[in-house]
């Protein structure tokens, strides 16, 4: 009990004890009371005891509460109260009251309870059968129940519900809940459940979550809507983050061109709620996820052409160039566009067309830079445009030669009316921010990145300093900065400059000889590197001195020899004498074991928490792993090895060379052969509809053959019988003997109708005497009388309705014969008419022949018409006929149910007089026992007449001792 009063706020113990004793009554009468009524107060009683008394309602009433979801089913009050007070058990939410000290013993409670209710899996199992009652008061508190398990012990009773049959299915069901509450706590169940699990992710998937996610999604107003929205993008984030099969699913579903209309948020200043900021910027995240650099490329390529095909790329660009939309929106608007375009061609040149809308216009490239190179703005701001750049240029040669293009001294606007994006980069390159040095340098090293052309391009770039000196070149300006080191007075870190220098001059000099032999060329750099790598400085030095090995490095792996004085031999020499080769290669070291090296090769966004951070990108962690190795094997090297490795490079070059035209002489094949195929394919076509054209000129031909046969038959025939009308009508078949058939027929038609006629004259008399029979019955015998007769008229109504049905159906199949009879006859007719306009010499016969044909068939035509007037008649009256047969049957049913009123009016009466007998022969019996026992007594009894006349002095004489002996009888 101590341990019970300490858990439950430090309780006296008279009045813990006191509700343990209630509780533990409680539950021994949900236990043993047969009454649901007793059983259902008793939990109802549980319920409000839960909350205040949780440990001990746990401890005592959980196994007697999962028993009632067992065995009370049929009652939905107390199944809903049994889940409630579970739900109290095992949640966690505190109320206000509670202390702060007392959470983690509740939370330790919450989890102990849970493992206790899943220990049994058939306890889960048995709540997921009940989530299928569609009553309000069992689902709701089912799913708070199943959402509190998850969040407890999540993992453990996913793999319940994994294995359970159908158990992902009846949690899907939720969503389509007509009930808002249940709808919206159905979406919070599912983020529970799908967290973390790839298995039930892939299930809920499949069982139709995007489309009814997306509807709801829709229907409450998408980026506009409220916390449901929220929730349904969290748990459309659960189905697909780090899920290819889903996000394949997605896609292929069409679910993206879904995502548009989220976006259209237009530009004015108002109507940006907290709620709808949340939405859009989880709706951003969405896009991300399928976009994202961490999935297989083949996937994000099919996502990034889907998202510009169905405009979803261009409504984000319009985000991008909108005004008043909020910073934290439009930062993550930058980085969701810059993985959307980054490695599609075709998306990176829609954006690079993207203009933002100013006066003049000026491409969104420009003026993301100009924000990125202004120290004014947000540093999330500006690390999101540097990411939108790097994400431009990523695998686009393309855009890298624009870039590089606006430096050189051809494209540069004399003008100087625009600001271009290499103008830009260079005025960041040099300003006093040392964030803007390092954005500039890396931005200017991904428009050169594997890219050996615009490296060559770049060294064309010729820099005015200052008015009256010489220009000096672009790489020369980058190593005298970098020599002034802390000279120039710059805001930020110390280092920041340099290393971002440093990292554009790796990148520049990598794999392009003639820039490493330009930056040889000036004789200062060498010393400046050899000086700086000798000298032994502080830690946050030591990074600088590892990247400046990493360019020495550089110089001498992709030095091609062309200078004298710093060939590869005399640098290493001058490494093994001024540094030494295990001193160069520690410090060549520094690089991979910096902790923010490590950081920044993880992911290709540049994500740091401050300015200082930023030291590292994603792109040059690749350089310096791939050339890290190659550089020490090269310092270790020996000329006459160094000797061998040139030649074989030569001869690999002439192989590549030879391979190179071998290449190039079986693609012109491969074309050829493609001409030809082409060729033989248009040539087999051709061949085939030839054949089609002859196939049908053959079979025309014979066609007329036949034709022409015929004709000379039929003439020949004409010739014999050219006077004779009954040799003319033969000619065209049997036409007189089908006639005769026709007519005969007709007449069997007119006296089916004649008969129907009779038949429904009877029918009316038949209806008019059951209406009077039914008016006039009044009493239960008329009723009874009146029912019997109906039924027997109803009965041989049903059993005639039936005969003139089938009479109906032969007669609309002997219409349906001469209907097809008349249409032979007219193709006849057709056959001889166009066999008769070839004769010439029998003109006249024939048209005689002809006219006759066509008024005997003009004659048939009227009869049918006529015949199909009669038909339509019967049905008409058939349908009359089967209403008043409905009428009668109605009328029937009205009487029967008054009959069966009648018969249990006078039961019920019946039972009344008998009861009634009984009493009054009780009554009887009573009184003649009272007057024998007053006669016994000696008291004058009188007649039943005068008993009334006597009341009075009855109760005179209730004083004296006979009357008391009568009352104590």
């Amino acid at each position: 009990m101590n341990f019970l009063r300490g858990v439950m706020g430090g309780q006296s113990a008279g009045p813990q004890h006191t509700e343990a004793e209630t509780i533990q009554k409680l539950c021994d009468r949900v236990a043993s009371s047969t009454l649901l009524d007793d059983r259902r107060n008793a939990v109802r009683a549980l319920k409000s005891l839960s909350k205040k008394y949780r440990l001990e309602v746990g401890i005592q009433a959980m196994e007697h509460l999962i028993h009632v979801l067992q065995t009370d089913r049929s009652d939905s009050e107390i199944i809903g109260y049994a889940l409630d007070t579970l739900y109290n058990i095992i949640s966690n939410e505190e109320e206000e009251e509670v202390e702060e000290n007392s959470t983690r013993q509740s939370e330790d409670l919450g989890s102990q309870f849970t493992e206790i209710f899943i220990k049994q899996q058939e306890n889960v199992t048995l709540l997921l059968s009940l989530l299928e009652e569609f009553d309000f008061h069992v689902r709701w508190p089912g799913v708070k129940l199943l959402t509190s398990l998850l969040k407890q012990l999540g993992p453990q009773v996913q793999q319940i519900i994994l294995v359970s049959p159908m158990g992902v299915s009846r949690l899907m069901d939720l969503l389509a809940d007509s009930r808002e509450v249940i709808r919206n706590d159905g979406v919070l169940l599912l983020q529970a459940l799908t967290r973390s699990n790839g298995a039930i992710q892939k299930i809920v998937a499949f069982e139709n979550a995007f489309e009814r996610l997306l509807d709801i999604i829709s229907e409450e107003g998408n980026s506009d809507g409220g916390i449901v929205v929220e929730d349904c993008l969290i748990l459309l984030q659960n189905l697909l983050k780090n899920n290819n099969s889903n996000q394949n699913f997605f896609k292929e579903g069409s679910y993206i061109q879904r995502m548009k209309p989220w976006f259209e948020v237009g530009d004015e200043n108002s109507g940006w709620s907290a709620q709808k900021v949340t939405n859009l910027h989880l709706m951003l995240q969405l896009v991300r996820v399928l976009v994202s650099p961490t999935n297989p490329p083949g996937a994000t390529s099919s996502c990034q052409k889907a998202m510009f095909q169905c405009g979803l790329l261009q409504q984000l660009c319009t985000i991008l160039m909108a005004t008043g939309v909020p910073a934290d929106i439009l930062t993550e608007t930058i980085n969701t566009v810059s993985e959307v375009i980054r490695g599609c061609q075709v998306n990176q040149d829609y954006f690079a067309s993207v203009n933002a809308p100013s006066n003049p216009p000026r491409p969104a490239i420009v003026v993301l830079l100009m924000s990125m190179v202004n120290e004014r703005q947000p540093f999330v701001l500006r690390c999101a445009v540097l990411y939108c750049f790097q994400c431009f240029l990523y695998k686009n040669q393309k855009g890298q030669g624009e870039i590089v293009s606006t430096l050189l001294p051809s494209t540069i606007d004399a003008t100087g009316n625009s600001v271009s994006a290499g103008q830009l980069l260079c005025g960041g390159l040099f300003s006093t921010d040392s964030l803007s040095n390092w954005c500039a340098a890396v931005a200017l090293a991904h428009a050169l990145q594997e890219n050996a052309t615009q490296k060559e391009q770049l060294l064309r770039v010729q820099l005015a300093t200052s008015i009256g000196n010489p220009p000096v070149s672009l790489l020369q300006q980058c190593t005298n900065i970098l020599s002034q080191g802390d000279k120039i007075d710059r805001r930020g870190s110390k280092i920041q400059t340099r290393v971002g220098l440093l990292m554009l001059l790796c990148t520049w000099l990598s794999n392009c000889p003639i820039a490493v032999t330009h930056f040889l060329h000036n004789s200062a750099n060498v010393p400046f590197l050899t000086g700086q790598i000798a000298e032994n400085l502080g830690e946050e030095e030591q990074l600088v001195q590892g990247l400046c090995a990493l360019l020495l490095g550089i110089s001498i792996y992709f030095n091609d020899n062309s200078l004298e004085s710093y060939m590869k031999e005399k640098l290493k020499q001058l490494i093994e004498k001024r540094i030494g080769k295990e001193n160069f290669i520690e410090k060549l070291g520094f690089i991979s074991k910096h902790e923010l090296y490590s950081r920044a090769s993880q992911k290709p966004q540049p994500n740091f928490p401050s300015p200082e951070y930023m030291i590292f990108d994603h792109e040059f962690t690749k350089l310096v792993k791939e050339l890290e190795g190659v550089i020490t094997k090269a310092i270790y090297k020996s000329s006459e090895e160094d000797k061998k490795e040139e030649e074989v490079k030569k001869t690999l070059e002439q192989h590549d060379n030879i391979v190179t035209h071998y290449k190039n002489m079986i693609r012109e094949q491969d074309l050829q052969l493609e001409e030809l195929r082409q060729q033989v394919s248009t040539l087999k076509c051709q061949n085939e509809q030839l054949q089609t054209a002859v196939t049908q000129q053959v079979s025309q031909i014979q066609q007329h053959k036949d034709q022409y046969n015929l004709l000379k038959i039929q003439l020949g025939k004409d010739n014999q019988h050219q006077g004779s009308y009954s040799e003319g009508a033969q000619m065209n078949g049997i036409q007189p003997e089908e006639i005769g058939r026709l007519r005969e027929e007709i007449e069997e038609l007119k006296r089916t109708q004649e008969l129907l006629q009779s038949q429904l004259t009877e029918k009316d008399s038949m209806i008019e005497n059951l209406k009077s029979s039914q008016t006039s019955g009044t009493n239960e015998q008329s009723s009874a009388i009146v029912s019997a007769r109906d039924s027997e008229q109803v009965a041989e109504l049903k059993q005639e309705l039936a005969t003139l049905k089938s009479q109906l159906n032969s007669q609309s199949v002997e219409i349906t014969k001469l209907q097809t009879e008349k249409q032979e006859l007219l193709q006849k007719t057709e056959v001889f008419a166009k066999s008769v306009e070839v004769q010439g010499e029998t003109e006249t016969i024939i048209a005689t022949k002809t006219t006759d044909v066509e008024g005997r068939l003009s004659a048939l035509l009227q009869e049918t018409k006529e015949l199909k007037n009669e038909i339509k008649a019967l049905s008409e009256e058939r349908t009359a006929i089967k209403e008043q047969l409905d009428s009668s049957n109605s009328t029937i049913a009205i009487l029967q149910t008054e009959k069966d009123k009648l018969e249990l009016e006078i039961t019920d009466s019946k039972k009344e007089q008998d009861d009634l007998l009984v009493l009054l022969a009780d009554q009887d019996q009573k009184i003649l026992s009272l007057k024998n026992k007053l006669k016994d007594l000696g008291h004058p009894v009188e007649e039943e007449d005068e008993l009334e006349s006597g009341d009075q002095e009855d109760e005179d004489d209730e004083s004296e001792d006979p009357g008391k002996d009568l009352d104590h009888i």
